[in-house]
């Protein structure tokens, strides 16, 4: 099972851990910080207001030129925060966020040719998908932690209240037109680990680095977890240090 070199340490705001010490993205937080990092300067600060915030895993996009250099120094310099790499497309993007240090590979889809490559960087992912078909199709070749997108658009909650019938084996992160309103349904669900967005990296308080926002929506949205009955999902302050990761129940590999 693909695994970080971090350690995990005890701590009262972290799941139950399995042996080996490592914990899923999903586990992580009930939110996923999705980040668009256009100056790649911003980035450490960034990553800090939002491990202060509670919200340690951070999806970095590969949609601009910065988007390297920006996981690479978070994870030189935020030791709580676990960055990954969003928007990965192709192999070469694979190749990218491994060479950056990404934590673990998110996509908004998938093909035979990418899910090999992920598999082959031995790091965690979360392969995209908005069918029961392609959901199926991954649970074929071992992958049961998937990213759910564009999620409202694909059916919602739902949609994937109706996948947990016959599939409750498969957990999500549903991804696209979700925000605090609606979040704590999606949490609600037994099929859902977490939930992505960028409601807490707003445009405009990033442009202003308006950091001090930031934590306070990044703690806002952790507090999410709150919404929904314990043990469902984690809440509180992110560890000091960033736990290993891997996906529960199933691998990339």
């Amino acid at each position: 099972m693909a695994d970080s070199s971090l350690p995990s340490p005890a701590s009262p705001h972290l799941p139950a851990q399995p042996s080996g010490g490592a914990v899923s993205v999903l586990d992580l937080a009930p939110v996923l910080p999705v980040v668009v990092v256009d100056d790649a300067e911003d980035a450490v600060p960034l990553a800090r207001a939002l491990v202060a915030g509670g919200l340690p895993a951070i999806e970095v996009t590969l949609r601009t030129a910065a988007a390297p250099a920006a996981i690479r120094a978070i994870g030189a310099a935020v030791p709580g925060a676990v960055v990954g790499a969003g928007t990965v497309l192709g192999p070469e993007h694979v190749d990218v966020a491994v060479e950056a240090g990404a934590r673990f590979l998110v996509s908004p889809g998938w093909t035979d040719g990418l899910l090999s490559a992920m598999r082959a960087s031995g790091l965690p992912c979360l392969p995209g998908v908005s069918t029961a078909s392609e959901v199926v199709a991954l649970l074929e070749r071992g992958v049961r932690e998937m990213k759910f997108f564009p999620a409202q658009a694909a059916g919602g909650t739902a949609y994937l209240r109706s996948l947990y019938g016959p599939l409750p084996q498969v957990r999500f992160c549903p991804t696209g037109g979700i925000g605090p309103a609606n979040a704590p349904e999606y949490l609600a669900l037994p099929n859902v680990g977490c939930v992505g967005g960028s409601w807490m990296v707003p445009g405009d308080a990033v442009a202003a680095r308006d950091w001090g926002r930031v934590e306070r929506l990044a703690r806002e949205a952790a507090a999410l977890g709150d919404t929904v009955p314990s043990g469902t999902v984690p809440s509180g302050t992110a560890p000091a240090v960033a736990p290993a990761v891997t996906p529960s129940g199933g691998t990339c590999r």
